[in-house]
């Protein structure tokens, strides 16, 4: 596969796939892009995954080997629940696949729950510190609140076998937040939008809590009724989806920026 500007040269599956699936792979690949301008990437691993409307046992989801930056909407991988590949460019000798442990983790969660549009999964330095200490997310702060309730799975190494699903869906159960124990983080949102906005608030709660805990310094104490008041303003009940401003927002600054997400 050639390359122009530093970009891999693959035709555009607009018009070609239906327009469900085509703003669905805009929006995943404008998430890729968003996650690397916020600090949040690891060069090509990770994974962020999305349902396709209208369309049941598949979803989209990055090719193992390129870098969130020059994610596309046609160069996304349309895989079944056994990982494989239905769809998807051909990447010739450079061989791009489908990350296994993408495969496993994305497939136990978009089966289990039908309500979740996208799956977004992260080895950032913040939430993988937190996620190795035994205290877990602290509600330190309002914006770290919102995350009173989160699940926790704990680790059983690399996640390669389909044994582990039943784990990983029984420790998320209804929560939007998993933190991997001495991994990262996992968030299921219903949609996009919604699932970026709940790991860049996670991401900072991380941020926050490392930073005052590096201050070696006592804490301040909120009571345990107006935690519980705040977490429950970022119910779904209580107020809009999370995103639902943000993301039309975020376009707007890739499209500023870079619009190659597009293509």
């Amino acid at each position: 596969m050639k390359s122009k500007d530093g970009y891999l040269e693959i035709p555009s599956l607009k018009g070609k796939v239906s327009e469900e699936e085509w703003q669905a792979r805009v929006d995943l690949a404008a998430c890729y892009r968003l996650v690397d301008i916020y600090g949040l990437s690891d060069m090509i691993a990770n994974h962020i995954s999305a349902r396709i409307p209208g369309e049941e046992g598949v979803f989209l989801i990055n090719p193992y080997g390129m870098m969130y930056e020059e994610m596309t909407a046609s160069s996304l991988l349309k895989i079944d629940f056994s990982g494989n590949v239905v769809s998807g460019p051909d990447f010739g000798s450079l061989g791009y696949g489908v990350n296994r442990a993408g495969a496993v983790i994305h497939s136990a969660i978009h089966e289990a729950r039908h309500e979740v549009g996208c799956v977004l999964h992260t080895h950032s330095w913040a939430s993988m510190a937190v996620s190795s200490l035994e205290c877990g997310v602290l509600p330190l702060n309002q914006t770290a609140m919102r995350f009173l309730k989160v699940a926790y799975h704990d680790y059983e190494g690399v996640v390669l076998l389909d044994d582990e699903k039943a784990s990983l869906v029984k420790d998320l159960g209804t929560n939007n937040v998993l933190i991997l124990r001495n991994h990262g983080a996992l968030i299921a949102g219903a949609t996009i939008g919604e699932a970026f906005n709940w790991m860049h608030r996670l991401e900072l709660s991380c941020y926050a809590q490392l930073a005052a805990m590096a201050c070696n310094s006592p804490m301040v104490k909120v009571s345990e009724r107006v935690l519980e008041q705040t977490w429950n303003n970022y119910q779904a009940n209580t107020r809009r989806r999370f995103g639902d401003l943000e993301w039309p927002a975020l376009i707007r600054k890739l499209d500023r920026t870079d619009p190659t997400y597009k293509d």
